[in-house]
């Protein structure tokens, strides 16, 4: 059964690099998949701090992801899959097209993002993950304060 998981942590926790992994692992096995990211450092692709890249797919605020979704599926027979980065900044709209993806057209999102601004509140796209993913999941690599403490908030 798909499912919409949201894996969450801050900035340096890795989020990038598990999307990329994720994409690759599925996509090496013959899955149909879709990458995409909003406001990367590089246009058109997800990119990790190690210096790992692939393209991707920019989700800008008139993007219908749903619709997306279905035109690639009908041009490629089906998508399995959509891994998603920088879920925080995609419009709650946008997250609930994710749900969507999962619901009618049974293809597994992963969604990777921030929880809070530097000012310690919700992002609207990571509220609406939050009432809608079937999973939630916090990032295990732990990024460092600039005090040395395990990092919490984002700066």
């Amino acid at each position: 059964m798909a499912s919409l998981r949201f894996s969450f942590g801050t900035m340096g926790s890795g989020k990038s690099t598990l999307a990329l992994q994720i994409h690759h692992n599925l996509s090496q096995r013959g899955l149909q998949g879709i990458l995409c990211s909003q406001l990367d450092r590089t246009d058109g692709k997800v990119s990790s701090a190690l210096g790992v890249s692939a393209d991707a797919i920019e989700v800008g605020p008139r993007l219908d992801l749903f619709e997306m979704a279905l035109a690639i599926a009908s041009r490629r027979g089906r998508v399995d899959y959509v891994v998603c980065d920088e879920a925080q900044f995609y419009l709650p709209a946008q997250i609930e097209q994710l749900a969507r993806i999962v619901d009618d057209l049974g293809a597994d999102v992963f969604a990777f993002g921030l929880l809070t601004t530097f000012q310690g509140e919700l992002f609207d796209g990571t509220r609406r993950l939050l009432e809608l993913a079937d999973e939630r999941v916090e990032v295990q690599v732990e990024a460092r304060c600039w005090c040395g403490e395990r990092a919490t908030h984002n700066a």
